[in-house]
Order: structure tokens, then C-alpha cells, then sequence
């Protein structure tokens, strides 16, 4: 059986508050068994991979340099896809959901691919756009998360 994938999305700089909340949702994800898909750069993307790593989880990183050597230092597999924005629709067709934390305009171009497509979007401190499930906490994006992985 294949594992669930969560995509996790936010701004490469990103405040305290949303690096802890990214950082407990990469956690809370390895303990529900699932692997991690996210952009592999710095702020939201490093503390969800940072907090999966320490729970013994998978992170895989799809970067948009072409050098798998520019992932954040908690990445398990790094994808080097030489795209740039481009490499969003990856991620988004990657997740089964989608997490987004905070963000900014590339977080709001994943929330909009992911949409279009389908996908569950929960969002945490994000954009506000229809669609999207509107969450309060790290706690609640967990236990929402523990069901749709049912």
C-alpha cells in the first residue's frame, strides 16, 4: 500500500509563529505515518521538514533550482527541477491534500492549482479564498488530517 502524501505549503520567509505551527504539522504528519511534499526551501517549507524529521517521517523537496544540494537540510529526497514557480504544480500534484500555512503569492498559486484540481486545501493563517477549509490550529489541521488520510 502505498503511504499517504500531505503537501505543505507557505513562504520561504516566514514569522516565529508560522515556522513552531509548520514545524508541529511536519510532526504531527510522520506520526499519522504519512510523507511529506513541500517546495524544500527555507521558512514554512524547513520547519515542516524539520518537525517530520525529527519524528522519524519522509520529506521529499521539490525545489526549484537545479541543484539537489540547495534543499533545506531536513530534506529526505530532494527534487531538483530547475523550474522555478513551475515546480508548484508538482507539489500540488503530488499531495493528496494540501496544508497552507501563512504564505505568500507562490503559497496563493499552489492553493490555486490545488483547487482547480480537486484537492482539499486546509488553511492555516493563509489566504482567505472559497474553497479552501478554513482551520484555527495545529491541532485541528491534525485531526482534520486524520480523517481525510482515512
Amino acid at each position: 500500500m502505498t503511504k499517504a502524501v500531505v503537501g505543505v505549503i507557505g513562504a520561504s520567509q516566514c514569522t516565529p509563529q508560522e515556522y513552531e505551527k509548520a514545524y508541529q504539522i511536519g510532526r504531527g504528519i510522520a506520526r499519522l505515518g504519512a510523507i511529506v511534499v513541500c517546495g524544500g526551501l527555507g521558512g514554512v517549507m524547513e520547519a515542516v521538514s524539520k518537525g517530520a524529521r525529527e519524528e522519524g517521517g519522509m520529506v521529499v523537496g521539490i525545489i526549484p533550482q537545479s541543484h539537489p544540494g540547495e534543499a533545506n537540510p531536513y530534506v529526505t529526497v530532494a527534487v531538483a527541477t530547475g523550474m522555478g514557480h513551475a515546480r508548484n504544480s508538482i507539489i500540488v500534484n503530488t499531495a493528496r491534500v494540501l496544508v497552507a500555512v501563512g504564505g505568500e503569492y507562490g503559497t496563493l498559486s499552489e492553493i490555486a492549482l490545488a483547487l482547480k484540481g480537486g484537492k482539499v486545501v486546509l488553511g492555516l493563517d493563509t489566504w482567505e479564498i472559497p474553497g479552501v477549509v478554513r482551520v484555527s490550529s495545529v491541532e485541528e489541521v491534525l485531526g482534520t488530517l486524520e480523517d481525510l488520510l482515512r
